[in-house]
């Protein structure tokens, strides 16, 4: 069950959505069979001549792991109209707004407040974004911080017939963990079990990590990105390892967060033994550049093909 936000703006923006969800089963149909054929296209691009990544310094593993040039002054300072709050208008299209939609959903014993993109039910794949500290929905709803990334991936799932949630997290312990879970479970059976993909960045990893634990949860999932997170050396006794649940990495070689060279050997760790792990690293990024840098295409494709 969804209660919407109390703001006139939110149920505006509910009624809206009512009226595209009509539409949206058919659209559903058409990209699921897009979005996880091997070696197909994939999702339909959005702006990728803007998101997609640059120059490529050094790759390793096929291609599984890359080292990306990231400029300060290039993709921060020239592609923002202020600094790291507003990007310029090229990066954007907020027509997405029109199917954007605060409320929150209640689980019996727990509630949650998220803003959602796109259909509550029949969604192709479903993609959840964890925020971390100090953040809440509002940060992975937001169209014009991180250069626009969170734009993308808000017009990426709707064109393509799925569903963006940006959940506000309470916590980042064990009752964090059951939040999203419940809110996994719920995406999951609405969509009737096709794909939901766990994307947690900085300290909102320590949130995939205890899903990775969860098997119930785990198990609805199709795969788990972390940006700019802490390595779990305890993954490989996690359901989520046993089961080969697909994890794509991003991070700046420059964090002074969580160290990218404990992450590298982590993604090496789990390379070796011929798990389904993907790493990309920005060299000379900082603690956000992942949120802002990463290819949500790129990744979901490689998520959705496994």
């Amino acid at each position: 069950m969804a209660r919407h936000g109390p703001n006139k703006g939110a149920r505006r923006v509910s009624m809206s959505t009512v009226v595209l969800s009509m539409r949206w089963p058919i659209a559903a149909l058409f990209f699921i069979g897009l979005v996880t054929a091997s070696g197909a296209a994939g999702l339909r691009p959005f702006k990728d001549d803007l998101f997609a990544y640059g120059r490529v310094l050094r790759q390793e593993d096929g291609g599984d792991f890359r080292i990306v040039d990231y400029q300060e002054l290039r993709d921060i300072n020239g592609r923002d109209e202020v600094p790291e709050r507003r990007v310029k208008q090229a990066y954007v299209s907020l027509g997405v707004r029109q199917a954007q939609v605060n409320e929150t959903l209640d689980f019996g014993d727990r509630s949650l407040d998220v803003t959602r993109i796109g259909p509550e039910r029949g969604a192709a794949f479903t993609v959840i974004f964890i925020h971390g500290r100090g953040g809440d929905r509002r940060l992975g709803a937001n169209d014009f911080s991180f250069g626009g990334n969170f734009n993308r991936i808000k017009n990426l799932a709707l064109a393509n017939g799925g569903t963006y949630y940006a959940p506000s997290v309470r916590s980042f312990d064990a009752a964090g963990v059951a939040d999203v879970a419940a809110l996994i479970r719920f995406a999951s059976v609405n969509s009737g079990g096709r794909p939901v993909v766990l994307s947690c960045a900085s300290m909102g990893s320590f949130i995939c990590w205890g899903i990775a634990r969860d098997g119930a949860a785990g198990a609805a999932l199709g795969g788990m990105m972390i940006m700019g997170g802490a390595a779990d050396p305890d993954f490989r006794k996690s359901a989520a390892f046993k089961a080969g649940l697909p994890i794509h990495f991003s991070h700046g070689s420059r964090d002074n967060v969580y160290a990218a060279e404990a992450q590298v050997a982590f993604y090496r760790t789990l390379k070796t033994k011929g798990y389904p792990v993907r790493f990309v690293l920005f060299e000379t990024g900082s603690h956000g550049t992942p949120v802002r840098m990463t290819d949500w295409r790129d990744a979901l494709n490689w998520i959705l093909d496994r």
